[in-house]
């Protein structure tokens, strides 16, 4: 399987499918693992994160040799890979701008289906990724368990008896576990509320960051949701937590929703309306403004403004319409300027019915 089968294709987080994927468009769990033998990044040589990446090589090759790893399972070298593939990665949610941009051996490890993937090098020496579509945590952690002890069968992890597993960063110690939820939020960023929100989840301490994790911005109205500490609390626990709060945010947003229905519906539905006419009709437009108006289309959508269009359709525009996708749609380096003309002509076709929405085709 190759990178460019990916830019075709939808993965698991886009299905919307899943429990609540009204609002809720993934629940991810990610581990943090050390191996025992070896520096932590920030002390490792050259040297030691090429062995690293080979031990956790072997350890793929051994487990699609007996079966318990797909065949087309991927196992990447990032540092090899042109800038392109790296920003489509990153986009694609399979690895972290951190891994993108760093230096030296790395890698990561893709699922043919996109469920789960495992960056090797990026703050740790290993990062676990499992995503499941709506919010589905129970099933993510369960497949998580599985594919943490089967690696683990063939490396030896860091570990304390009084902390736990040992990481880099020291909000990750103990289970090395961080349990994200995205939601798309557009209602309560509308109603002014969303400030509200974010300072109630801060004293709980749970985290707020935007489509691309730390240090992203909210772009689309979404909002991953995640733990801050690990050390302490069970995995259990953890997903307990994080799991507990979400149905409260869903319900805040389907309540703003519903008032924007009752009191707003004409602002409402010229809101949505407009947003797709613009998508619709535009001969240029930047994936910023790309991400807003498609926000009020899948509002629109869940809400019954629009019809005939359906939300697995706009969860994949949302991401095949970044810079590093329409690239490799098109199988052209483009720059700005061209972007912008080349997805206003994507979403017209996929829009306007003119191209089929089971996925892009090539130019």
């Amino acid at each position: 399987m190759e990178l460019s089968e990916l830019a075709n294709a939808s993965g698991e987080w886009l299905r919307g499918s899943g429990p609540e994927s009204d609002i809720v468009i993934s629940s991810r769990i990610r581990l943090a693992r050390n191996l025992a033998d070896f520096p932590f990044l920030s002390r490792a040589n050259e040297s030691d994160l090429a062995a690293i990446e080979q031990q956790i090589q072997k350890a793929v090759d051994s487990l699609k040799a007996d079966g318990r790893l797909q065949e087309t399972t991927m196992f990447i070298d990032v540092g090899g890979l042109p800038r392109l593939d790296r920003q489509f990665l990153v986009e694609r949610q399979l690895i972290s701008r951190e891994l993108a941009e760093s230096n030296g051996s790395r890698a990561v490890v893709i699922d043919p289906a996109e469920k789960f993937s495992l960056m090797v090098n990026e703050e740790d020496h290993l990062r676990l990724q499992v995503m499941q579509s709506g919010l589905n945590l129970r099933e993510g952690w369960e497949q998580m368990n599985r594919l943490d002890d089967m690696i683990e069968e063939h490396v030896t992890y860091a570990f304390s008896d009084r902390l736990g597993y040992l990481t880099a960063c020291p909000t990750n110690v103990g289970t090395g576990i961080r349990v994200s939820v995205m939601l798309h939020l557009p209602a309560l960023v509308i109603t002014r509320q969303i400030e509200k929100v974010f300072k109630s989840l801060q004293k709980i301490n749970l985290a707020v960051r935007g489509l691309y994790g730390e240090g992203s911005q909210a772009m689309g109205d979404f909002y991953q949701i995640s733990n801050q500490i690990t050390l302490g609390l069970t995995e259990e626990e953890l997903i307990t937590k994080v799991g507990d709060i979400v149905p409260v945010l869903i319900d805040y947003e389907r309540q703003a929703r519903g008032f924007l229905i009752r009191e707003s519906h004409e602002t409402l539905h010229d809101r949505v309306s407009r947003a797709f006419g613009i998508l619709r009709t535009a001969q240029t437009i930047s994936s910023e403004e790309t991400m807003h108006l498609l926000s009020s289309v899948r509002m629109g959508v869940n809400l019954g403004l629009i019809p005939d269009l359906t939300i697995p359709t706009i969860n994949k525009l949302f991401i095949h319409s970044q810079p590093a996708h329409l690239q490799k749609i098109t199988g052209e380096l483009m720059d700005k300027t061209d972007r912008d003309i080349e997805r206003a002509s994507y979403l017209r076709r996929h829009l306007n019915g003119t191209e089929s929405n089971g996925g892009p085709t090539r130019n």
